[in-house]
């Protein structure tokens, strides 16, 4: 599976604007809702459902990255958020360490197996340090897809 499947490209942040836990999951939210593939209708619903998720214990996996997920009704296709925090976001991490990057994976009820293959595959890409420095500095979406279509044109 790869990344450009499932990430929204017009909903590529490289500049996050939100300081806490909550606002990263709003901010990219509202991207998805503004690119299209999530419906203005249940926007509260699925920031519900990522806040619950999170309170069942942190999305952020260490390394400055979190990956905030979860599964909800009247999401009709796996779709994802890509955002970079220039300062960091207290997000729980295991480390202690704030996170810079987030995916947000926003699923179909019914979707465990695509759900559980993007999580692996964003995780593998995210493992290499040298690939993080680039994305926490990519300056714009184009640079953050590049960086992406580059990495998904190696793995082939």
């Amino acid at each position: 599976m790869k990344i450009s499947e499932f990430l929204c490209s017009k909903a590529v942040i490289p500049d996050l604007k939100a300081t806490t836990k909550k606002e990263v999951i709003e901010e990219l939210v509202d991207s998805l809702v503004k690119a299209g593939p999530i419906e203005k209708k249940i926007r509260n619903k699925l920031v519900e459902v990522l806040m619950a998720r999170e309170a069942l214990g942190s999305t952020a996996i260490g390394q400055g990255v979190a990956i905030p997920h979860g599964k909800c009704e009247n999401v009709t296709k796996l779709t994802a958020a890509l955002g970079i925090s220039k300062k960091g976001v207290d997000f729980d991490s295991l480390d202690g360490e704030p996170a810079y990057i987030f995916f947000l994976l926003a699923a179909p009820l019914d979707s465990a197996g695509p759900h559980l293959k993007a999580l692996q595959r964003i995780t593998r890409l995210l493992k290499d340090k040298y690939f993080r420095e680039n994305f926490k500095s990519a300056k714009d979406e184009k640079a953050i897809l590049a960086l992406l279509t580059q990495d998904e044109s190696q793995a082939v």
